[in-house]
């Protein structure tokens, strides 16, 4: 297991460092995010043929006509998440996929509950998050967008995948205090961060990006 962790060529230490290099630069500044995903075997949520690329800066496909997100927007969420804080207490993710952005979250969190509406991809992430040694992480396979209502309020809501419009139901599971760090829209998509506060919902768009759509139903 050592072996596939630490990698070797194209997955080595000195290449994660090229990539965190390139994060810093494009402007990623929390260190504990940084250090995360410096320490997180990206090459391990992807099939082997496409391994070599894990450190690049771009998306990759995982099957399903779905995509392990580019380190930067991972990264870049995750620190919108985190919103300077060095812990979360729960966090709902809205899209599980291969499990990466899951992992990058878990070390911050005291408990993960992971959605994903296509269950072979959200049976594979739980193979690769439990040999990794992660336990604080909780799946549901379901559509995405309905939340986890039953584990909420979450203090955090990271939605992998993108809605036409803010969905209701992740809102209302928003606990007060609490931060939706979510991809909005149809061919043209913004990232929205969403605080709830005492007296309502405040909304700060951050850039432009590029998610799979947020679909209804299952796929078993």
């Amino acid at each position: 297991m050592q072996t596939s962790l630490s990698g070797i060529g194209m997955t080595s230490m000195r290449t994660r460092q090229r990539l965190i290099t390139r994060l810093m630069e494009q402007g990623i500044r929390d260190m504990h995010v940084l250090d995360v995903v410096r320490a997180t075997p990206r090459h391990l949520f992807l099939d082997e043929a496409l391994a070599h690329r894990a450190y690049e800066d771009t998306a990759l496909p995982i099957g399903h006509n779905q995509t392990l997100s580019q380190p930067y927007i991972v990264a870049r969420m995750t620190e919108l998440l985190l919103n300077g804080k060095t812990s979360l207490k729960r966090v709902l993710e809205v899209g599980t996929g291969s499990g990466y952005q899951t992992a990058i979250l878990a070390p911050f969190a005291e408990r993960v509950f992971s959605v994903e509406r296509i269950r072979p991809l959200q049976d594979k992430a739980k193979i690769r998050l439990r040999e990794l040694g992660f336990r604080n992480v909780y799946f549901k396979h379901a559509d995405g967008g309905f939340g986890w209502p039953e584990k909420g309020p979450f203090d955090a809501i990271l939605s992998a995948a993108a809605p036409e419009v803010l969905p209701p139901e992740l809102l209302e599971q928003l606990a007060v205090g609490g931060r939706l760090v979510i991809p909005v829209g149809g061919v043209r998509q913004q990232l929205v961060v969403v605080d709830r506060h005492e007296g309502g919902f405040s909304e700060q768009i951050v850039e432009a990006v590029n998610f799979v759509p947020l679909l209804k139903g299952v796929i078993a």
